[in-house]
């Protein structure tokens, strides 16, 4: 039996929430993620394991959090061409972010972090953070800058030795290395194939779909990526994050 602090609420008793915040536990973490095409070698949830994993390292490294349920799925319109994609439209999705941030606030949590790993969702999180921050006793800290994150994942291929960039990320090389690592039995390796690469219109992706630019839903060449990679890619983007969370919270 592990006697490691559970950080997951919804693997939580209500008397451990209560008793954990009644203790000096002051953060929740949200990851918005999605369900929605990533190739024809990762899975559907690929965003929403990215965000439980941070989530839960973020809530461990800061040691007074608890990771909340990651919210799915997101917006994810310029996937539809790809069977099995679920999308919300921004409003929606907004609503259920301001709904969970209203529960977290009534439960006493003193912070709420919106962590959005689905591109998607960087502009709806943005969108709606100040207005809640707002409303709530809460300090609302909304990470959702998608350049800086783009950029932590090509920083983490690097660091791991592989020297790959890519300006628009999806099912390439940084996103199957971080599946490989949180769960390399949910990547089918034998229909890992690249797609497009270079320079690619986001603008294109998001007005006429994905299948506008990629056949095969993915952008990039997947077969670069290892298990090592991925998880250099998450730490790397758990210890920058938990960086921003304490100098918001010791701003506040």
């Amino acid at each position: 039996m592990s006697s490691r602090k559970p950080v997951c609420l919804e693997e939580m008793v209500w008397p451990e929430v209560e008793s954990a915040l009644e203790n000096g536990t002051r953060t929740a973490i949200v990851a918005v993620g999605s369900i929605e095409q990533h190739g024809p070698h990762l899975p559907l949830n690929m965003d929403t394991l990215d965000g439980d994993e941070l989530s839960r390292r973020i809530a461990r490294e800061l040691g007074d959090a608890l990771a909340a349920p990651t919210i799915r799925p997101g917006c994810s319109g310029h996937h539809m061409e790809f069977p099995g994609t679920i999308t919300l439209p921004p409003e929606t999705l907004m609503d259920v972010i301001r709904s969970y941030c209203r529960s977290l606030d009534a439960h006493g949590f003193e912070y709420i972090v919106l962590v959005p790993t689905h591109g998607g969702n960087f502009g709806p999180v943005k969108t709606v953070a100040p207005d809640i921050a707002r409303e709530l006793e809460s300090t609302v800290i909304a990470l959702a800058d998608l350049d800086e994150h783009m950029q932590l994942l090509n920083e983490g291929l690097s660091e791991a030795g592989i020297e790959y960039d890519q300006d628009v990320i999806h099912a390439g090389a940084a996103e199957t290395a971080m599946v490989l690592a949180i769960d390399e039995g949910l990547v089918r390796v034998e229909n890992i194939e690249p797609g497009p690469e270079g320079e690619i219109s986001t603008a294109r992706l998001l007005s006429e779909g994905f299948k506008s630019i990629t056949e095969n839903g993915v952008l990039g060449d997947p077969t670069r990526a290892t298990s090592d990679a991925g998880n250099v890619i998450i730490q790397n983007v758990v210890e920058t994050y938990v960086e921003h969370i304490n100098t918001e919270r010791d701003a506040v």
